[in-house]
């Protein structure tokens, strides 16, 4: 959530400067509210579903869920209400494009991508769209629409995420294997499309920078 906070504040920043707003004002706290909201219910409903395989990996096992220090029906709601608190602070704040865009990639990452996981390896490239989401959530908040500089921030969080990705996932191959995950080292664990698919999109991010 730190980190798609922070991204949202660097749209919203270039949205402004854009608009000839150079000050930090009101609007940049209120629209960081309601996407942090969001975030973190998103996250927990993340958690509240995963907590049974998060359990099994190293990596994830001390989460709150997973280590059973909160029960699932807990994790539920605080997760639904998270949502619905930062998609009313958003309604109330910003304007309908960001209200929507918000939801929408809450929505794609608790209810797409998490499940997908278990299923297939598509569900990184999946998953990248609500990841990248963020600079872009910034500037429709700032500016209420979308523009091609705000396509470009997204498209370049897009690419980037893919070798970030491929290195976390080769480095906890053994835990996502033990917990059923099918990324793409689980899947084929002798490295060269892991490798490849990291090269390549950092190669992407050249152009689409």
């Amino acid at each position: 959530t730190s980190m798609v906070v922070l991204t949202a504040w660097a749209g919203f920043y270039l949205g402004s400067m854009r608009s000839g707003i150079t000050s930090i004002h009101w609007g940049l706290v209120q629209a960081l509210l309601g996407i942090t909201l969001v975030s973190c219910g998103a996250s927990v409903l993340n958690q509240v579903i995963e907590r049974r395989t998060d359990a099994k990996m190293t990596r994830t096992a001390q989460r709150p869920l997973a280590a059973g220090r909160v029960g699932p029906l807990y994790g539920l709601v605080l997760g639904l209400l998270c949502f619905a608190a930062g998609a009313v602070v958003l309604a109330w704040y910003t304007n309908p494009v960001t209200v929507m865009l918000t939801l929408l990639t809450g929505f794609s990452y608790v209810a797409v991508y998490t499940p997908l996981k278990r299923y297939t390896t598509l569900a990184t490239f999946i998953g990248a769209f609500p990841g990248a989401m963020p600079p872009l959530l910034g500037w429709t908040a700032a500016r209420g629409v979308i523009e091609w500089p705000a396509v470009a921030l997204f498209a370049i969080l897009f690419v980037w995420q893919f070798p970030h990705f491929m290195a976390i996932a080769w480095l906890y191959r053994d835990d996502y294997a033990k917990a059923g995950i099918r990324m793409l080292p689980v899947v084929q664990p002798d490295g060269w499309s892991t490798v490849c698919e990291a090269l390549v999109y950092a190669v992407l991010m050249i152009p689409v920078s």
